[in-house]
């Protein structure tokens, strides 16, 4: 993958040329500012923040930015970690997310894969009729990456975007699929609401089990759009859905004392949203000019009659995990 400044783009042929060739253009995560050309370390102009390359990472996250998610990082790799999380062997990474060869946590992995594979069925060969030379996407709240890994096999174009740079559950573990590929994928450790790059040269943005932890979507989604060309694609894959408002608040209630009971702390650090109702998405449509299509996977008997279990034991509505195609025209 190919890094480039907004001032090696000549024209709209060599726009063509960067397509072709998988190339990102940067943008100061910092002002917005232009990147001046540097040998090693691109330089924003306007504001001095400087891109640094340690491990096969890009660094966009500014200083002050980084410590402001310090204490929710630390927490969130606690947790992870106490989760057993992740695996020192690299045929776990490479399973994923069609199996979880720790067992530690499958069911989750369990959805992860009716997810995905309801993704890679049906709505690839849509978008690969569309994009025929292949789809340049950004994978926001990326993880370990493995979703950016199975893009890449498929002839496509991801940049993994995550604030986790650890080597078992963070961009660090996109290591053992660099040599599966015939190119590793860009990894950029970054945070969604200020994102690294240029607007208008990616196709599609996924949210992967990541965009509940916007604390304000309105400003998340603003950004992803502004990334992308038109006609763009967002897709919201595994963030909790619900019809009602106070089911998804009573949801984040007993996260929070389980997680409290469980590690310590309530994991709130950051006043993440957590959960998404119709309502939000309706305010998100108006708000930029969205179509969404609520697609279902099908996560087995059990999880579909969850709904009617829960009315008869008088429990709160169930989380739902659908997938959220967002689709935005030329403007």
């Amino acid at each position: 993958m190919s890094i480039l400044t907004a001032t090696q783009i000549e024209s709209p042929a060599r726009r063509q040329e960067m397509k072709i060739s998988s190339c990102v253009i940067l943008q100061c995560p910092r002002c917005s500012g232009h990147i001046s050309d540097g040998a090693s370390e691109p330089r924003c102009a306007a504001c001095g923040f400087h891109f640094a390359i340690q491990h096969g990472i890009w660094r966009a996250l500014p200083p002050e930015r980084a410590q402001f998610f310090r204490q929710f990082i630390a927490e969130y790799e606690t947790v992870r970690s106490r989760e057993g999380r992740g695996s020192s062997h690299p045929d776990y990474y490479l399973a994923l997310p069609y199996r979880d060869l720790t067992g530690r946590n499958a069911w989750q992995w369990k959805i992860r894969n009716h997810s995905f594979r309801f993704f890679e069925g049906k709505i690839l060969p849509v978008l690969e009729q569309i994009y025929p030379s292949g789809l340049d996407v950004l994978d926001l709240g990326a993880g370990n990456a493995w979703l950016s890994y199975r893009l890449s096999l498929r002839g496509h174009q991801p940049v993994a975007v995550d604030l986790l740079d650890n080597d078992l559950d963070g961009l660090g573990a996109a290591r053992h699929f660099d040599s599966r590929l015939p190119r590793a994928f860009a990894r950029f450790q970054a945070e969604m609401d200020r994102l690294p790059f240029a607007a208008g040269q990616f196709d599609v943005a996924v949210f992967n089990a990541s965009f509940h932890y916007s604390e304000d979507y309105e400003r998340t989604l603003c950004e992803a759009l502004r990334c992308l060309r038109r006609p763009g694609h967002i897709f919201i894959l595994d963030s909790p859905l619900y019809v009602r408002d106070a089911s998804g608040r009573q949801m984040v209630e007993e996260r929070r004392a389980a997680f409290k009971e469980r590690f310590g702390f309530p994991s709130d650090s950051i006043p993440s949203r957590e959960y998404l109702t119709r309502a939000t998405l309706d305010q998100l449509e108006r708000a930029f000019g969205l179509t969404w299509k609520i697609l279902r996977p099908w996560h087995g008997l059990g999880w579909a009659l969850r709904p009617w279990k829960a009315r008869l034991l008088g429990r709160r509505e169930p989380t739902k995990f659908f997938i959220l195609w967002g689709t935005v025209g030329d403007t």
